[in-house]
């Protein structure tokens, strides 16, 4: 009785460990999802330089929420559409942005990225910089698409004219 004891904790624990191990994700090719994710933003780029709120879109899944500074969200593809095509038709003198990766976090079907932006004018100055995170999500398809972003500016946000800013105490 003696040996049958450890000898049966020794089988119920091996029974137990092989019921609870969990199947490993295999290993994510970081370079070539970077690579993926920054053809996406260049994209996004490339279609608000052309004013092609379409093309923009295709960046998010039907479901998106888009979070902006001083306003509320977008929520669903279609609102995201209407306030990107608003926002290129207040471009008169031809801005263009560019993004770029600082961080990459990819688990499962989920991918996190953290970047910068820079928006210039025709003469090349930069008229406006930031930060922004985007969570994207894998479909059925193997196709990344964004389904949560939100951006802000680096930049103080301009007065309206007329308005002073408050007195030094």
């Amino acid at each position: 009785m003696k040996t049958t004891l450890p000898l049966m904790s020794l089988v119920c624990l091996l029974v137990w460990s092989a019921c609870t191990q969990t199947q490993q994700e295999p290993a994510v090719d970081m370079d070539a999802l970077k690579a993926e994710i920054q053809a996406m933003e260049d994209a996004y780029a490339a279609a608000a330089v052309a004013k092609d709120a379409d093309a923009l879109v295709a960046y998010y899944s039907d479901d998106a929420v888009s979070y902006g500074a001083n306003e509320p969200p977008q929520q669903g593809k279609a609102a995201i559409r209407e306030d990107r095509a608003a926002m290129m038709a207040r471009d008169t003198v031809g801005l263009t942005p560019t993004f770029q990766i600082l961080d990459l976090y990819a688990g499962g079907d989920y991918v996190t990225e953290i970047g910068s932006y820079s928006v210039a004018n025709p003469a090349g100055e930069t008229v406006d910089e930031g930060t922004y995170m985007s969570l994207f999500k894998k479909g059925a398809d193997g196709k990344w698409m964004c389904i949560r972003d939100m951006a802000v500016s680096s930049r103080p946000k301009e007065k309206p004219a007329g308005e002073e800013a408050p007195a030094a105490e």
